[in-house]
């Protein structure tokens, strides 16, 4: 009865989140609906001592890398410094190149910090003017924003500061730069097999005499005003720039050689400065660019003020989203009958952790939609034993990181995902008519590309 309160419960969370009730609420009652059908626990004691008490230590985690990465999205918005890098971008890829431009103005983007919603909104008008000249298909343009939004730059590319990307490192006292060539590779993959389908698909559509279509105007369509005091583009690509740099800079040289024997005492943790380094470099960097990005930009604010506090305040849903989803995971890990689905899990590759982390992750981003809310549910359940499975057999903590970040980037993209629900919302177009597309280059070809990087460093590449 136990394991059938736990597939219910996973079933109803993936089917009501599609049907767009909110996670927030969702994920308690699931979560206990599941206690109450597993006989004999107490359900205040497991909502308040398990699932409040794992959300809180996520939000404790994490929480300043969601602000910070909000806060520095908006500031580059507002500031028309997005604006000026995509159309920078566009202008040097040329207007022939409609895909292949899309693709890289929003990876720049995204692999420099800026929210991949935030990206999605900020480069839709530009995209959608782009493919309407070129007369390539509109029902293109959804999986061309995915692909440079949530995809290489998301869980690939080495030093990327996707939450996707910092999540792992306490688990495997790692940093965002784990495993940098299988990671460039893993991208790589995702880029060039992305853009190959895409310009595939609107050979065959040209081909076809189907051009960009007849649409309906959306609200996003109006949202590019005319101005004329956008910042030039090295200004633009100034924070960006910073982001990665001194990311790279506080990893590799200033924290290595900081005496932080103090964080092995009870007030301060009792950790290490590897479990915590990570985390610290992104902080770090994401202030410090949020710092130049105003400064460089302090005369383009209509109101910096409003900017910061709506960044602010677009970090608190997906930071809870995300730790009602580990709150669940806790929850349905402590429960008796979940002994049977981690014996499963670890016991399909007994001789491969890295390979059962893979499908583990997979499956469930896919169940929840959710390539951070996934992740963070296999590694709350499962992380402690699949790093030491990994020690014990010598496999490398950066592999076990990347595999990780990839393998959450497969499924979550399933129909029923957020961030697909909101591409097709802003773009004006359906499921039906672009998820196709979307499928291939966000879930089949990250899926190819995490089952060679699996293969590649199970040889010890």
């Amino acid at each position: 009865m136990g394991l059938l309160g736990i597939v219910l419960s996973l079933g109803l969370l993936m089917y009501l989140a599609y049907r767009g009730i909110n996670v927030l609420i969702l994920a308690p009652l699931l979560s206990l609906l599941a206690v109450l059908l597993s006989g004999g626990l107490p359900l205040l004691a497991t909502y308040t001592q398990v699932f409040m008490q794992s959300l809180g230590g996520y939000v404790i985690t994490y929480f300043p890398l969601f602000l910070l990465g909000a806060i520095f999205g908006k500031v580059m918005a507002d500031s028309g410094a997005a604006r000026t890098i995509a159309e920078t971008i566009v202008d040097w890829v040329g207007g022939n190149r409609a895909i292949l431009a899309v693709v890289l103005a929003c990876g720049v983007l995204t692999f420099g910090g800026v929210s991949l919603f935030v990206v999605a909104f900020a480069i839709y008008p530009i995209a959608n003017a782009l493919f309407r000249r070129a007369d390539v298909p509109k029902r293109l343009l959804p999986a061309a924003i995915a692909l440079g939004s949530f995809t290489f730059t998301m869980t690939a590319f080495p030093g990327t500061p996707a939450i996707q990307n910092a999540i792992p490192i306490p688990f495997f006292g790692t940093n965002v730069f784990a495993a940098p060539l299988l990671g460039t590779l893993a991208g790589v993959i995702m880029l060039a097999g992305g853009v190959l389908w895409l310009n595939r698909r609107a050979a065959a559509a040209a081909r076809a005499s189907e051009g960009y279509g007849t649409h309906e105007t959306t609200a996003a369509d109006s949202s590019l005003p005319e101005d004329a005091n956008l910042p030039g583009f090295a200004v633009a690509i100034a924070p960006v720039v910073a982001v990665i740099a001194l990311n790279a800079l506080f990893t590799y040289l200033v924290f290595p050689q900081m005496e932080a024997g103090y964080l092995a005492e009870p007030e301060y943790g009792a950790t290490s400065l590897d479990k915590v380094a990570g985390i610290w470099a992104i902080i770090v960097s994401l202030t410090l660019s949020i710092a130049l990005a105003i400064g460089l930009n302090w005369s383009r604010f209509a109101s910096l003020k409003d900017s910061v506090n709506n960044g602010t305040m677009g970090s608190l849903l997906p930071i809870f989203n995300t730790a009602s989803e580990v709150g669940y995971g806790a929850v349905i890990a402590s429960l008796p009958a979940f002994a049977l689905i981690r014996d499963a899990v670890l016991g399909l590759f007994p001789d491969n952790p890295v390979a059962s982390l893979a499908v583990a992750v997979n499956v469930l981003a896919g169940i929840t939609g959710s390539a951070s809310g996934g992740m963070s549910i296999a590694l709350a359940a499962l992380g402690e034993q699949f790093a030491a499975m990994g020690a014990e057999q010598g496999v490398s903590m950066g592999l076990m990181h990347r595999v990780t970040a990839l393998a959450s980037g497969g499924f979550d993209a399933l129909p029923h995902n957020g961030a697909v629900v909101t591409l097709l919302a802003i773009t004006g177009l359906t499921h039906k008519k672009s998820y196709g597309d979307i499928f291939v280059v966000a879930v089949a070809i990250p899926v190819v590309a995490l089952i060679t990087v699996i293969l590649l460093g199970s040889l010890g590449l």
